[in-house]
Order: C-alpha cells, then sequence, then structure tokens
C-alpha cells in the first residue's frame, strides 16, 4: 500500500498591545495545571505501554490492516473487510522483528469482524483487556491505535462523541453493504490501516475495534473527527463463537431469514427489497413470505433497498414482534411476525 503524507504546521501569533502596563511572556502555568496534565501525559504514557504491545500488523494480497491480540493461543480480533476472503495473512507484532504466519479462523461480515490465529504464537504474547460496552460514556478520553497508511504503532487520542450509532458501510473486502448497529463514534482519528485496531480508555481497556471513518456525501471525502469502532461487547461475543465453532449462532442482531435484493421502479428508483429465498422453518417462513414478494415496510420504516432494510433490522433485537408489508402479485398485505438471530451464513 503506498501511501503519501502532507505534514501541515500551524502557528498561531497573538500580538499584545506596545503600551501593555504588564508582560506575560515567560510566566509559567500555575503548579495545578502543570500537575494535571503530567498526570494527563503520564496516563497517555502507561495505556500505549500496556497495550501497544498487543495491537499487531496484518498484511494481505490488497494491503495492510490491524489486529488485536485476543488470547496467548494466538487469536487475533480484526475486521472481517481486512482479511477479505484471504484464508492465509502475514502478521507483524509490535515488539518483534520477524513477520509471523496465520490462518483464518472465521469472519463474521455482518458485523465486519474476523479471527485469524498465530500458527505458531510466541511465548510472552500479550493479549488485551477488553472493557464491558456499557460502562462507556460520552466525554471519555480514548486512544486509538493501529497501523494508519502503513505507519506502524501509530496512536491518535480524542474522545468518545457518541454511543450506540448505527453506521452503513459500504461493500468492502467480499463483504454485501449492511449495516452495523451500536457503535462507539469518537473523534480520535481513524484512518486507512487503522481498521481492526483498538480503540482503548484511560484504564488500558479495549472498548472497541477500530473500523471506519466517516465519508461526507456532498464532497465525497474523509470527515475529520468522526470515526467509528464496534463495541467490546459485541467483539467478545463474536470472537469466542468463531473461536469455538468456527461460525455465530448468536449475534444479538435480528433477522427475517430471508435473502433479498433491491427492486426499482421505471423510473430506475428503488421499490422495495424482493424476497429471493426463505430459510426452511424461519421467521419469514412462519409468517408466510415467499421468494418474489417484495418488502416495503418494516414497522413504521419504508424500505426501499437491502440497505434500508439492514438498517431498519438493525434497530431491533431477536424475538421483537414486528409488523411487515409485502407486495405480491400487485396486491399489498401486512403480517405479524417474530424476528430471529441473523446467523452465519
Amino acid at each position: 500500500m503506498a501511501a503519501g503524507l502532507l505534514a501541515v504546521l500551524a502557528v498561531s501569533c497573538t500580538s499584545g498591545s506596545a503600551d501593555s502596563p504588564k508582560s506575560t511572556a515567560g510566566t509559567s502555568p500555575p503548579v495545578e495545571e502543570r500537575s494535571a496534565s503530567s498526570e494527563l501525559q503520564s496516563d497517555y504514557m502507561r495505556v500505549v505501554n500496556d497495550v501497544l504491545p498487543s495491537v499487531v500488523e496484518i498484511t494481505t494480497e490488497g494491503g495492510l490492516g490491524s489486529g488485536v491480540v485476543y488470547d496467548k493461543q494466538g487469536h487475533i480480533v480484526t475486521n472481517a473487510h481486512v482479511v477479505g476472503e484471504q484464508r492465509r495473512f502475514t502478521v507483524d507484532l509490535a515488539d518483534r522483528q520477524q513477520p509471523l504466519q496465520a490462518e483464518l479462523v472465521g469472519r463474521y461480515a455482518a458485523n465486519d469482524l474476523a479471527v485469524i490465529r498465530l500458527e505458531n504464537p510466541p511465548s510472552g504474547l500479550r493479549p488485551a483487556t477488553f472493557a464491558d460496552s456499557k460502562e462507556v460514556e460520552v466525554g471519555q478520553i480514548v486512544l486509538a491505535m493501529g497501523n494508519p497508511l502503513g505507519l506502524s504503532s501509530s496512536v491518535t487520542q480524542g474522545i468518545v462523541s457518541a454511543i450506540g450509532r448505527t453506521v452503513s458501510r459500504p461493500a468492502d473486502g467480499g463483504s454485501a453493504p449492511g449495516s452495523i448497529p451500536n457503535m462507539v463514534q469518537t473523534s480520535a482519528a481513524i484512518n486507512p490501516g487503522n481498521s481492526g485496531g483498538a480503540l482503548v480508555d484511560l484504564s488500558s481497556r479495549v472498548i472497541g475495534i477500530n473500523t471506519l471513518g466517516a465519508v461526507d456525501q456532498r464532497l465525497g471525502g474523509a470527515a475529520p473527527g468522526i470515526g467509528f469502532a464496534i463495541p467490546s461487547s459485541a467483539v467478545t461475543r463474536i470472537a469466542d463463537q468463531l473461536i469455538e465453532d468456527g461460525r455465530v449462532t448468536s449475534s444479538g442482531r435480528a433477522a427475517l431469514g430471508v435473502t433479498v435484493r433491491t427492486v426499482l421502479e421505471t423510473d430506475s428508483a428503488p421499490a422495495g427489497a424482493a424476497i429471493v429465498t426463505v430459510a426452511e422453518g424461519g421467521a419469514a417462513d412462519e409468517a408466510g413470505l415467499r421468494p418474489g414478494d417484495i418488502i416495503t415496510n418494516l414497522g413504521d420504516t419504508r424500505i426501499s433497498s437491502v440497505q434500508t432494510l439492514a438498517e431498519a433490522l438493525a434497530a431491533h433485537s431477536p424475538g421483537d414482534k414486528v409488523s411487515l408489508t409485502y407486495d405480491r402479485a400487485g396486491s399489498s398485505h401486512t403480517v405479524r411476525m417474530t424476528l430471529e438471530t441473523l446467523r452465519s451464513p
């Protein structure tokens, strides 16, 4: 991956009045200020020393990404879009010169998560500590660690800007477009190559896996200061299942038990999500839905495409009872149904 960097230094200058009665040049900040600043700096350095050895660089045929050491057996959690469709990878640990080989354990594209495993885990491997996502609060200071633009072991800082965001993601790494619920929004810079790295609190705990930065839809470029991470509780729930079974059966996410495609009006405007297949015994099957039915509403939400259906489902949990409206042969019908759990394909 080739990357160009442009460094810009901005200097702010203020000038006082020539006849000001008192100059402040050389004045030291109060002792309390210096003490608070030194304490915060010490916290940053402690967290970096604690966690950065657990953050790795993953090399694939498509480029570079990041990952976080999950356990002493050599499991590493990262993003599904980092591993793509590959099964073998090269991994660089932060404290080793020689790259290591790893293989895919499993991937869960719906939450953009994957687990890989080092073939020969070295002694002294340092797994990260994962926090409980319920403890994450807006305003707390966080550090993002990863390998942005191929710059190994980089650290940026910011705060938790929001929690509980549902974020749409584009098709990437062999994954279809979709939505990820309950994400952590942060002002810490998340750039290409940071994907799969750690978002960490000042207690040296991973609160999320860095995944993507926001894009300004009008200008088409990155929106500075808006990044998103998959919350740690979702990461551990899914990673544990991938390690144990190689697949996810309890995602915490709702599903209909169908595959769908977007259908268009004659003027090419999206008109709904057409059902392609119905899983036998699933929620849609029990509700009487068939291939060819076109979903137009889920509850009060208008469904115009695969993406809007994914976003609507992301707001629900398995077991929720919802009304679903669909068109069949030109007639509109509404059914009441119970949502099932989204599983690995």
